[in-house]
């Protein structure tokens, strides 16, 4: 209905697999890399998982179509099939003829190999690709790895393929399959497309069709990246639905707002906006439904991110010591002490806007933000922040040293917000109070006030290292890129203050070192970096010290 309002020669955001619209990132051409070196001389099992629309399958298409001549290739896309079915529908791809009443898996296990060495004495390879491999039974797995048990004494006669979301990894786990395991020759995890490649990829398409002028304004690409997630099938139909939209407001860009009304009719009621104060499921949910949050935010270092644009260090969250009690138990001249009786009036009538609270909140990183705040993580994502939902006690956010603001619930269940200005305690230690500024007013409030209206959520802000592809980092695990890695142990050598290895992924030193630092601070000590590990090691610099100044 739009081609011709936009003079497009076709539909570009079709969900189509059209070859000629094909684009492949850095990511599918390293992930192209990783299979055909797997399928080299040694041959055995490669593994390709990436979430849902991601482009395992174009990877793989991809794959076949730079296979030599002197290969025969076998495709599956329904893998949910019994070991019986899975060895006939092998040999219908690999063209064997079997007798199709009364076949045994041994009569079609004895014809597969039988083809296998012909292939091999003819000079020909023979490679299987399974794609959505995620469904496969384990004693289906179990049966292709006894086909791969043929072999030379250099390579194997049949080289397997399992392309699949991440569960395939999951799967693969498992004890009874670890001899499989232990034949994967190459794996990698296609990770969707970062904010630079959608627009990239936006473009690519736009220009296959014919588009003489640009369509997405930076906004609308941004919000496209944010909500797809970077995934190119969920891209496509969000730009097809926003093109529609333009074209019946005959409107000639595609902005922000043509975007999130596109997103509930291409992506479902799901995927519409929800002020994030209002969302009760996932990470969001808290119980008795009141989620309490706090929204910090830090000023990051690492080897090789960027900091956010136009912003400078501030002032830490941190418990002070006794020495520095004094200093911050001075409070303004303007400053009022509350207690739960008196002066609630005067401080939640002033308070109870969150957009204020959280411009308040930017401008402490001395941003001065002027977009509409009702979404603040989404605001914060386009000036590199990333949002960290946390629950717990107030000294273990004071340790990840974020400055905040907190939700407050009042005597009558209506909320009111805060910005914690420091902590401060009594020279004995016994006694400890909190300065928050609520509106434009400091209140210095004691810890029977603060437990008496505070529920415990919070929400952080931060900015997470960068990878090599200048993505944020807020996971480093196996499956992280190697660069990922070396960055977590030379911030973790820099703590432990010992001399930085070479690392190639996270080996079983590493993990160790990794779990000694989060028993250290009190986190979870999975064996991974989380969100949590890596807060603590980007606020921090090569001495430990935090790097607010």
């Amino acid at each position: 209905m739009y081609t011709g309002y936009f003079g497009l020669k076709e539909i570009p955001f079709s969900i189509a697999p059209n070859p000629h619209y094909l684009f492949m990132s850095v990511r599918h051409r390293e992930a192209l890399a990783h299979l055909t070196y797997g399928l080299g001389e040694t041959g055995g099992f490669v593994l390709l998982t990436g979430e849902v629309g991601t482009g395992k399958t174009t990877v793989s298409r991809c794959l076949l179509d730079q296979l030599p001549e002197n290969t025969q290739a076998a495709f599956i896309l329904n893998p949910t099939l019994s070991s019986q079915e899975l060895l006939a529908t092998i040999c219908d791809e690999l063209k064997i003829r079997y007798r199709k009443t009364g076949a045994t898996l041994k009569t079609l296990t004895d014809k597969i190999q039988e083809k296998l060495l012909k292939n091999h004495q003819a000079g020909l390879n023979t490679i299987l690709i399974i794609d959505e491999a995620q469904h496969l039974q384990a004693e289906v797995l179990e049966q292709l790895r006894l086909l791969t048990n043929l072999e030379t004494h250099t390579k194997k006669l049949l080289q397997v393929i399992l392309i699949g979301q991440p569960e395939l990894q999951q799967l693969l786990q498992r004890r009874d399959l670890r001899q499989l395991a232990q034949r994967i020759t190459a794996r990698y995890h296609l990770l969707p497309l970062n904010r630079e490649e959608v627009a990239q990829y936006i473009q690519h398409r736009l220009a296959i069709a014919d588009c003489q002028q640009p369509l997405f304004n930076r906004r609308a690409i941004t919000t496209i990246h944010q909500l797809s997630k970077g995934i190119p099938r969920l891209i496509n139909l969000l730009c097809d639905r926003a093109l529609l939209g333009a074209y019946g407001e005959n409107k000639q860009i595609v902005d922000k707002k043509l975007v999130l009304g596109a997103s509930v009719e291409a992506l479902g009621a799901e995927f519409s906006r929800q002020p994030w104060w209002q969302k009760t499921s996932g990470r969001l949910a808290l119980a008795g439904g009141l989620l309490a949050v706090t929204l910090g935010l830090g000023f990051v270092a690492g080897n090789y991110q960027d900091q956010a644009p136009g912003a400078e260090p501030v002032t830490p969250l941190s418990a002070v010591n006794a020495g520095e009690a004094a200093d911050i138990s001075q409070q303004p001249a303007s400053a009022k002490e509350l207690s739960p009786e008196t002066d609630w009036p005067s401080v939640t009538a002033a308070s109870r806007s969150l957009p204020e609270a959280v411009r308040h909140l930017f401008s402490l990183w001395r941003l001065q933000v002027e977009e509409d705040l009702t979404e603040p993580c989404q605001v914060a994502n386009s000036y590199e922040l990333s949002c960290y939902w946390f629950k717990g006690t107030l000294p273990a956010l004071l340790k990840l040293n974020y400055p905040a603001v907190f939700k407050f619930i009042d005597d009558s269940g209506s909320a009111f917000y805060g910005t914690l200005l420091g902590v401060s305690q009594s020279a004995n230690g016994e006694k400890e109070s909190y300065r928050f500024q609520f509106d434009r007013q400091e209140h210095r409030v004691d810890k029977a006030w603060f437990d008496s209206y505070w529920q415990g959520g919070a929400v952080v802000f931060w900015q997470p290292p960068k990878n090599a592809y200048f993505e944020p980092v807020t996971r480093i695990d196996e499956h992280s890129l190697s660069e990922s890695v070396q960055w977590l142990e030379n911030k973790l050598s820099q703590q432990q203050q010992r001399p930085a290895r070479e690392v190639q992924g996270m080996d079983a030193m590493l993990k160790n070192q990794l779990r000694q630092f989060q028993r250290q601070h009190g986190i979870d000590s999975s064996g991974d970096a989380g969100e949590q590990t890596l807060m603590l090691l980007t606020n921090t610099v090569d001495q430990g010290q935090p790097i607010f100044k």
